[in-house]
């Protein structure tokens, strides 16, 4: 495939953030293909953190330009950048969920807040995601604290894909699972994927859980030190010679 054939969903464009006299990120250029999975991995103080909440929008680069969906984010207003929002997705580190709603009021919130569905509507769509990522009707009336880890992160992500995002964020999604758990959400992060082929979501994934990354990403970039020191489809990343990338894999 050419390159005019290419399309990228996010673009960061000599990015640099700076905070006081620390440059957390630093020219930081890479491009993360429409439709498929990109995985940033890195030390802990990597800067990764910072990455995802630019491509969010709620930091704005020192220098430089991010282009999410052909929309140069640092042209926007606060305004459009909270509209533009609906096109994302969110699963957080510990899903993140509102304490005081069942797992049926924590998907419905978006399509309450975001859409003109009525009720009916509302209820039959939170059904068909909650069932899509593997919940059956018992759990739907519980309360996160009621739920396992693993449960808990299936109605959130069930909730990241209310709006039918056209880009889903992972932060750190397996912290603190046990193995079965991990392995069940990568599963969940790969049939999510799948499913949002037909228009084409692409899925970004900040991590450091090296064996799931590998398994399930189609592309890799490493952040070491706020610069991002190799992007590569997955199969070459793992033949990297860098020798921090391959202290990285050896640990």
């Amino acid at each position: 495939m050419s390159e005019s054939e290419i399309h990228y969903a996010i673009e960061f464009q000599k990015v640099t953030k700076t905070f006081g006299t620390h440059s957390v990120l630093k020219e930081v250029d890479f491009k993360i293909h429409e439709g498929k999975i990109t995985t940033i991995l890195g030390f802990s103080g990597a800067g990764k953190s910072t990455l995802l909440k630019h491509i969010l929008g709620i930091l704005k680069p020192t220098e430089g330009h991010i282009r999410v969906l052909d929309e140069d984010m640092a042209n926007m207003s606060e305004l459009q950048i909270r509209e533009f929002r609906k096109n994302f997705g969110m699963v957080f580190q510990y899903a993140a969920l509102f304490d005081s709603m069942s797992s049926f009021g924590n998907v419905a919130f978006p399509l309450k807040e975001f859409t003109s569905l009525n009720l009916e509507e509302i209820k039959d769509k939170v059904h068909k995601l909650l069932h899509s990522v593997g919940l059956t009707d018992e759990s739907f009336d519980k309360l996160p604290s009621e739920l396992s880890g693993g449960m808990r992160k299936r109605v959130g992500l069930a909730r990241a894909l209310a709006l039918s995002p056209r880009v889903m964020l992972y932060d750190e999604p397996t912290t603190g699972l046990d193995p079965i758990t991990t392995h069940m959400v990568d599963d969940l992060i790969l049939s999510t994927a799948a499913l949002g082929q037909v228009r084409k979501m692409t899925s970004v994934i900040i991590s450091h859980d090296i064996a799931a990354t590998l398994r399930i990403s189609d592309y890799i970039a490493f952040l070491e030190q706020g610069e991002v020191v190799e992007h590569l489809p997955t199969q070459e990343f793992k033949k990297s010679e860098n020798p921090i990338i391959r202290r990285f894999l050896d640990l």
